[in-house]
């Protein structure tokens, strides 16, 4: 009778396993698939998921996968999660698509681009009444921004040396750490003058951050691409072109995607390709942040 009874016992454990093993299989096979997300952003994760909810619903509805969005602390970290394999599309500035490229052996591929990161500029400030070229800054203390930054440092520093001047040698450079950071710094005085990109100048005037009539700009760089929507190279060809026709396909004149399109501050989406960062990268390599 025992031997029975034990016989019972692990007949229906058996059971129980193979019942379990079956629902796991089922649910690893047919759960709902996500596209995991995440975007390089300032702003607290809680502000920057509650205002990612129009395009993550549109984007849901375009594709027809459930959208994950996913906060990282900082660019670094997104770039080792989306080469990882811990993330699918993620929204990067120049320098850190740069890591993603050359971390990945090109292995990522750069979607869709604002309308404004084709032509991006940086401007040169000051509230010194003798500074008014980029030659007028020999001797003196300029704030960049985050070393990291293509528009707060990297492309600034390739057009002073176009102008054959060293930001190291024939100017005491100053790491604010933010386009904020490098206002403050040049209001303050603890800088002659302040670099930041145009739209975190007319972003930072907007908020009352920055006084135009204190603080003046004296300088604008020539235009270069910068900030896109990045997805692996293994993505599936067909998601990747739904994914970039929906960014396509933003219309400001209709009321979703007109909030979608403020949210990044964006006039449209266009297509962009991994050679128009090339002059970041080649920024990024003389100045030591890439091998």
């Amino acid at each position: 009778m025992q031997n029975k009874d034990t016989f019972i016992r692990l007949r229906n454990l058996f059971i129980s396993l193979a019942i379990f093993a079956g629902l796991i299989y089922y649910a690893s096979t047919y759960s709902e698939p996500v596209l995991r997300v995440s975007i390089f952003s300032d702003e607290s994760s809680i502000v920057v998921r509650r205002k990612l909810k129009p395009l993550t619903e549109y984007l849901e509805k375009k594709v027809g996968m459930k959208i994950e969005f996913r906060p990282m602390p900082d660019g670094e970290t997104m770039v080792e999660a989306l080469t990882g394999n811990k993330l699918d599309m993620v929204w990067l500035d120049g320098y850190y698509f740069i890591r993603a490229k050359v971390r990945s052996a090109d292995q990522v591929i750069p979607l869709v681009q604002r309308a404004e990161d084709e032509r991006t500029t940086s401007v040169f400030i000051t509230r010194r009444v003798d500074i008014t070229r980029l030659e007028d800054l020999k001797g003196r203390t300029l704030a960049f921004g985050a070393e990291t930054s293509a528009s707060g440092h990297l492309m600034p520093r390739s057009f002073l040396r176009e102008a054959y001047l060293d930001p190291d040698t024939d100017m005491k450079p100053l790491f604010s750490g933010s386009p904020d950071a490098t206002v403050a710094a040049v209001a303050g005085g603890q800088a002659d003058a302040g670099v930041l990109s145009s739209a975190a100048w007319e972003k930072l005037i907007e908020q009352g951050k920055a006084d135009p009539r204190v603080i003046r700009v004296f300088y604008v760089t020539p235009g270069y691409h910068d900030y896109n929507w990045t997805v692996r190279a293994d993505m599936d060809v067909n998601l990747r072109i739904k994914l970039s026709d929906a960014f396509l396909a933003l219309d400001r004149n209709i009321g979703q995607d007109r909030e979608i399109l403020e949210f990044q501050r964006a006039s449209r989406f266009i297509t962009t390709h991994a050679e128009n960062y090339a002059a970041i990268e080649a920024a990024a390599r003389r100045a030591g942040l890439i091998p």
